[in-house]
Order: structure tokens, then C-alpha cells, then sequence
């Protein structure tokens, strides 16, 4: 695509849509909608003066997206098991080899896709990518994957990713097709991977150590547990926790000063904003802020406080996708809050934070659901929206 067919999108006012819950899981896998809408119809976001759009094309069920560091070239992950990547500078587009065999169905396929801050490069070159998917196990199971490899760009419309393998998985594997989360976040430092591990549905592993299941991990950048996890005397894989009793984390990210946030599902009801503390047991399926999806009822944080609680949740849901902590380049008034895409209802939901605490500043309803929301080299903000036709759309001020 050349820089001609990047069309702008027009900005129009609609309506605050309501949340709801249903027995749907918390809004990540529901029916299909009607088909997407074409590159250069309206985005709907509201105010409408808070947004100028700008459409760079469509995508197949994308998952994740990342910035290759020092470059204007971001790299998508499209759920079936493909990768495409979009200079947002040229309009310039391209495919990407040597994925893995996903396991693709439900909430599985291809999920994240991260580059180490350390190799900032402006030019694409080689450099080291890690992948996150859904892997087929023995029988009816499956179960997270996290992979590594080298990045490979030798010609403008095509790269390939070379020597990918596998260096971490989840354990053990189960049957059933959702709650993976394997969401990748780097240490400050550089020096450590942080992996979300999903419930996958199970619930109960989430309170079991002896399982690296509903939980965020601390590894290596090559896969090991890290050294000073606080579990680790009792042997792998608990010596990969960092903390546990978690769900479904969709959104894992450092703020400005170094804290680890996560951002996950909660049932009917009950999605989390989570500040990450080493050790911490943050409760699920024990308490929750939701009810489960047949109405029956789970006690609230605020009944047992030896786990710990949300920063900020939500009940309805929002149904997040991810999130970032922006750095306020665009929006000076923004900077150090979360921007998060949701999915139902569908929005941008904008959320300060004061401490340990963090308070809902600002909702801005948005056509179709979002998947993945990040911040670009210059301050703008880049949507990719969920499902066949999502379309990549860049927001700055209007």
C-alpha cells in the first residue's frame, strides 16, 4: 500500500453505548459482527474534537501489534497464525515468514508479538522478536507457547522471522480453548521477560502453585525462571511466578516509574486494572468483583483481604483489549494514564492513577471493538480493531 491509499476517517459523535454482561467470556470471543467496515468509512469516536483518524488498511482477525524499536514499522499478528507488517511513515506494507503452527480456534492462534528495547535500531536489519501462541498438546489440550527468534528483513515488502523456537510453555496443558492471556512485557531494565499465563478456564488452578497456570511469570530474556522469584524453592515451574490468582490478562505493562499493571477479565462482571506485586495472590476464582456467568455469586474482594485487590474494576465490564501508560507527547494532560481498548461495550476508556489507586477520567465510544491500543514514536495513538476487516487507525489531535 502506497502512501496515497492511507485514507482519513472521519470523525462522527454517537452515543454512549451501555455495558452488559452475558455468558459470553467477559466479551472475548462472541459471535461474529457483520461484516467490518471498509478502509476510509467513518470511525465513530465522541467528542469528535478529541480525534482526527486515519485508516492504514485491514487485517485478518488481528491480535497484537509492537513497534519494532528505533522505527516507524509496525508488526501485527493476525490470530489464524499469520503476521503483516505497516510503516506507519510511508504506507508501506509487507508479509512475515516463518511463523508457527498455532493451535487456532476459540481464543487461540498467534497472540503477542515483542521486540527488546535494547535493539533500537532505525533500520529494520536483524534483530531478536518474541512470539506468544496457542500450541497443540497431546489429545484434546493445548496451551501457551513463548517463542524466540531473529527478525530478518532483506527485502522492503517481505521479512522472515529465522531460528524461532521455543523456550518457555504453559503447564500443564488442558483441554479447551480460551483464557491463554500470554501477553509479553519487559522489564525497565531490560533484563527480564514478564509472561501473563491465563486461567485457561480451569479456575481453580489459578490458587495452585504447583502449575504456572493464572499467573505472571518472571523469566529470563532466553526463558528461565529469573533468579529472586518468590517462589522458587519449591521447583519449576513454580519457580517462574511472580504472582498468581489471576484470570484472563489481556494488558501487561510498566508505568513510568517502574510498576508492573495488569489488565484482565473478570467473569460476568468484575474486569480488573491490577498493580503487580511480587509475591501478591490476587484471589481469583476465590473472590471477585462479578458473579459467575450462570448467576451464581462469588464473595468480593472486600471480603477477604489477605488477597489483594483491584486498583480498579468494573462491573459492568469493559471487556479490555490492551492498554497503554502514555507518555503524553499528544495529549499533555494524558500523560502517565492508562489508555485501554475495549471490546464491550466498545470504546477507549482513559484511567488516571494516584498511587495504588486508579479512577475512570474519560470513556470515548468507538465503532468496533478494540483489540490492542499503543503508543507510536511521535505521541499518536494506533487502535487495531478486533476480528475480520479490523482495521489499524491512527488517532491524533484534531
Amino acid at each position: 500500500m502506497t502512501k496515497s491509499a492511507i485514507l482519513a476517517a472521519v470523525i462522527s459523535p454517537c452515543a454512549l453505548f451501555s455495558a452488559s454482561c452475558s455468558a459470553e467470556p467477559a466479551g472475548d470471543s462472541p459471535a461474529p459482527d457483520a461484516a467490518a467496515t471498509p478502509v476510509g468509512e467513518d470511525v465513530t469516536v465522541t467528542p469528535a474534537e478529541e480525534f482526527r483518524a486515519v485508516s492504514l488498511g485491514t487485517f485478518d482477525e488481528p491480535w497484537a501489534a509492537a513497534f519494532a524499536p528505533g522505527t516507524s514499522v509496525l508488526f501485527i499478528t493476525e490470530k489464524a497464525g499469520t503476521m503483516k507488517f505497516v510503516d506507519t511513515g510511508t504506507g508501506r506494507t509487507g508479509t512475515v515468514t516463518g511463523m508457527p503452527e498455532v493451535d487456532y480456534g476459540g481464543q487461540g492462534g498467534l497472540g503477542d508479538v515483542a521486540f527488546l528495547p535494547s535493539e533500537s535500531s532505525e533500520t529494520l536489519d536483524r534483530r531478536t522478536i518474541y512470539l506468544t501462541w496457542a500450541e497443540a498438546g497431546e489429545g484434546d489440550t493445548r496451551g501457551a507457547a513463548l517463542g524466540r527468534g531473529t527478525l530478518v528483513c532483506e527485502q522492503a515488502d517481505a521479512c522472515a522471522v529465522e531460528g524461532l523456537s521455543v523456550i518457555w510453555r504453559q503447564q500443564p496443558k488442558v483441554t479447551g480453548r480460551g483464557h491463554y492471556s500470554h501477553r509479553i512485557a519487559f522489564s525497565p531494565d531490560g533484563q527480564y521477560l514478564f509472561l501473563a499465563s491465563g486461567d485457561r478456564q480451569k479456575m481453580e488452578p489459578a490458587q495452585d502453585l504447583s502449575n504456572n497456570l493464572g499467573s505472571v511469570l518472571r523469566l529470563t530474556l532466553d526463558g528461565e525462571p529469573a533468579p529472586g522469584n518468590p517462589f522458587a524453592e519449591r521447583g519449576s515451574p513454580s519457580d517462574e511466578i511472580w504472582s498468581y490468582g489471576h484470570r484472563n490478562i489481556l494488558g501487561l505493562q510498566f508505568d513510568a516509574e517502574g510498576r508492573l499493571w495488569d489488565l484482565e477479565h473478570g467473569p460476568a462482571g468484575g474486569d480488573e486494572l491490577n498493580l503487580v506485586v511480587r509475591g501478591e495472590n490476587y484471589g481469583w476464582p476465590v473472590v471477585s468483583d462479578g458473579v459467575h456467568y450462570g448467576g451464581d455469586p462469588i464473595p468480593d474482594h472486600s471480603t477477604r483481604p489477605e488477597f489483594h485487590a483491584p486498583a480498579l474494576s468494573w462491573d459492568p465490564v469493559i471487556a479490555p483489549g490492551d492498554f497503554v501508560f502514555y507518555s503524553g507527547k499528544l495529549w499533555p494532560e494524558w500523560k502517565g494514564q492508562a489508555i485501554i481498548g475495549a471490546m464491550k461495550p466498545t470504546a477507549i476508556v482513559r484511567v488516571s492513577i494516584e498511587g495504588q489507586k486508579a479512577t475512570e477520567a474519560g470513556r470515548y465510544p468507538f465503532e468496533k471493538r478494540v483489540r490492542d491500543i499503543l503508543e507510536g514514536p511521535d505521541g499518536a495513538l494506533w487502535i487495531l480493531e478486533d476480528r475480520e476487516g479490523g482495521r489499524l487507525i491512527k488517532l491524533t489531535p484534531r
